[in-house]
């Protein structure tokens, strides 16, 4: 989906916001890099659609708030298969 630019905005944003989903997912489903789908949210999407831009905001405000603590759950998580527990 890498045809207009606008829809492709609005159909990032339509996928987090249903999904809850993180950049990183959403980047994997749709085919783009982590870049363009912050370029398409952050800098296109407040000039094509101000109130889909205000929901998904405040998701990618939540998730970077919380990478710390997801990044902390996996790392356990993969010296925990290491240790064979």
């Amino acid at each position: 989906m890498k045809g207009n630019i606008e829809e492709r905005a609005c159909a990032l944003a339509a996928y987090i916001i249903e999904n809850r989903a993180t950049v990183r997912a959403a980047a994997k489903k749709f085919g783009v890099s982590k870049s363009t789908v912050h370029k398409d949210l952050r800098d296109r999407l407040p000039g094509v659609n101000r109130t889909l831009y205000e929901q998904v905001r405040g998701i990618l405000d939540e998730n970077k708030a919380e990478r710390h603590i997801r990044g902390g759950i996996a790392t356990q998580k993969k010296y925990r298969s290491l240790r064979g527990l």
